[in-house]
């Protein structure tokens, strides 16, 4: 068994089998990582290997279409690309950005 502490929302820590993907695990456990496509597409899942990055498959060219080699030197990965082969990792991403309140139309202009 592996073992995921998602830092970013609370800290819980949770396990999973061996060579789990940790988006999967990140949604069935429901450990937040932000999530769009699953597919290394969009980018949106890109997170922080914090702690056993070296319990991580190795990166794959979609990951290489989002990030850099100093980010991933930095431990930066995609959760939807990356698998946890054994032991335990601790991941954190960065906060969503607010919502922007939306602004209502102006009236339209009555012209004398």
């Amino acid at each position: 068994m592996i073992s995921v502490t998602f830092l970013s929302s609370g800290g819980a820590t949770v396990t999973a089998p061996e060579e789990s993907n940790l988006l999967r695990v990140s949604i069935r456990e429901k450990g937040g990582i932000p999530f769009k496509c699953g597919g290394g597409l969009c980018g949106t899942c890109r997170c922080r290997i914090e702690a056993g990055i070296e319990n991580t498959d190795t990166i794959k060219p979609k990951e290489r279409k989002h990030l850099t080699e100093a980010e991933f030197a930095e431990g930066w990965r995609m959760a939807c690309q990356t698998f946890i082969l054994r032991g335990a990792v601790s991941v954190s991403w960065p906060p969503r950005p607010a919502a922007q309140p939306v602004r209502a139309a102006a009236p339209p202009r009555t012209d004398p």
